[in-house]
């Protein structure tokens, strides 16, 4: 038996999104956004309102970094969240974020987030979708594993759940992608 709740926006799992960017005189900002997600081979896409301080960023920069939330940052990450940076100016210094300057786009890093998009802007479609090509991924080096590319769970990275309004922290390794379908491949023989 399945019970019915009609149109919801239940995807899981959903990233906690953390889109930084400079303003016209240079001035970070940074938003939580829920709504985003690889869109092609190298590029990423968001659904942020155009009323958004950071779309007008964006739109004004050409450029934007997604970085996503941890445990450890979670009061900070939620906090850009709720407060509008048309209303509060120094939002990114109140959540405690501390910036360095993108070497390959116009826009900041994050330093308290382990890992960066750092992305220039494709175009904004009518329905709002911000697309940016990927032009470099950072992570900070006290995030990698012993093969020298990111580990989340050093990172501790958050999801959102949008039923329950929580956030989680992403759980154990289940299994090897690519790799658990081979089982039935085997079976099938």
């Amino acid at each position: 038996m399945r019970k019915n709740f009609g149109v919801k926006t239940w995807i899981y799992p959903q990233p906690v999104l953390i889109i930084a960017t400079y303003d016209e005189n240079g001035k970070p900002y940074a938003m939580n956004a829920a709504w985003g997600a690889i869109y092609d081979n190298d590029q990423v896409v968001l659904c942020l309102d155009k009323t958004h301080k950071t779309t007008k960023n964006v739109i004004a920069s050409k450029a934007f970094t997604v970085s996503f939330a941890t445990a450890d940052t979670m009061v900070s990450c939620d906090y850009v969240g709720i407060v509008s940076g048309n209303r509060e100016p120094d939002k990114f210094c109140k959540a405690g974020f501390t910036e360095v300057r993108s070497e390959f786009v116009n826009a900041p890093v994050i330093q308290e987030l382990p890992l960066a998009l750092e992305c220039e802007l494709i175009r904004i479609d009518a329905e709002e979708h911000v697309i940016g090509r990927i032009i470099n991924v950072s992570a900070d080096e006290r995030y990698l594993g012993e093969d020298g590319k990111p580990d989340y769970s050093l990172m501790r990275i958050l999801t959102y759940d949008p039923v329950h309004f929580d956030y989680v922290e992403l759980g154990n390794r289940a299994g090897r992608a690519f790799q658990e379908g081979r089982k039935l491949e085997e079976k099938s023989e």
